[in-house]
């Protein structure tokens, strides 16, 4: 089955749809994605491990949610849809952190970053993750640069001052 995502403008506004595949194909078609930073009551900072059999980065550390926002969907619902299916968690407090262009190689996404405090415990629901774990603020440190956590973590990492 086709996934479909929205096109959108700079400034958010839905203009069309797209394919997965299209917005992945090296078009850079603008397209929302949403992540949660999840931190415990301790300051850690919650990150899952991407699945080997991804197509991007598989085995790296990443956001704790990062997902993709379905045609249709507004990022409120696309953000409590991700949540339940990457960590199966329904019981949280988003707080937006920032908005942002994000482009690579490969695609162009409009980031809604979120962070909230939670402890646990975590379930792991769809297949796209294979381990997960806080980690404390020297650990991320130590990571830095090293190959382990997506480059885009690592730059959400440091634009947020969370680290």
């Amino acid at each position: 089955m086709t996934e479909y995502f929205p096109v959108v403008t700079t400034e958010g506004d839905v203009v069309g749809q797209a394919s997965r595949q299209d917005c992945h194909n090296g078009s850079h078609i603008l397209h929302p994605v949403v992540h949660l930073h999840v931190f415990s009551s301790r300051g850690e900072l919650y990150l899952q491990r991407r699945a080997m059999h991804k197509d991007l980065l598989p085995g790296y550390w990443d956001t704790a949610v990062g997902g993709h926002v379905i045609y249709g969907e507004t990022i409120h619902q696309a953000l409590l849809r991700e949540v339940q299916e990457e960590i199966g968690i329904t019981d949280f407090l988003p707080v937006h952190v920032e908005t942002y262009r994000y482009d690579s190689t490969r695609e162009s996404e409009m980031v809604h970053v979120y962070k909230t405090i939670y402890d646990g415990p975590f379930r792991w629901n769809d297949g796209e993750v294979m381990d997960g774990r806080f980690w404390s603020l020297f650990e991320l440190r130590q990571a830095l640069g090293q190959g382990i956590l997506t480059p885009n973590l690592e730059m959400e990492l440091q634009r947020f001052g969370f680290i």
